[in-house]
């Protein structure tokens, strides 16, 4: 693995709650919450598109984040739903 490649990727986190997205864009050192409704999502995706996103990570959450992986399928966004069971 080449960590000097893998320091210059742009990569997304979103942790989703019933109410909330948390947004971190990494390492550009961006954060912000949004609602987690169609106005926040539609906000979430525009502003990853003004960057060369790697891949964005979200937690699965029995659903809630339903909406925001196909908002990103639709945007071409690479996505990845990790499980957060331990």
């Amino acid at each position: 693995m080449n960590t000097l490649n893998n320091q210059n990727e742009i990569n997304v986190g979103v942790d989703t709650g019933k109410t909330q997205l948390d947004i971190y864009i990494r390492p550009l050192d961006i954060y912000f919450t949004v609602e987690n409704n169609d106005d926040g999502i539609k906000h979430t995706i525009k502003t990853p598109k003004k960057h060369p996103i790697t891949r964005v990570t979200i937690e699965a959450t029995g659903r809630l984040e339903h909406p925001f992986i196909m908002a990103c399928a639709e945007a071409n966004i690479p996505v990845v739903v990790a499980n957060p069971e331990i």
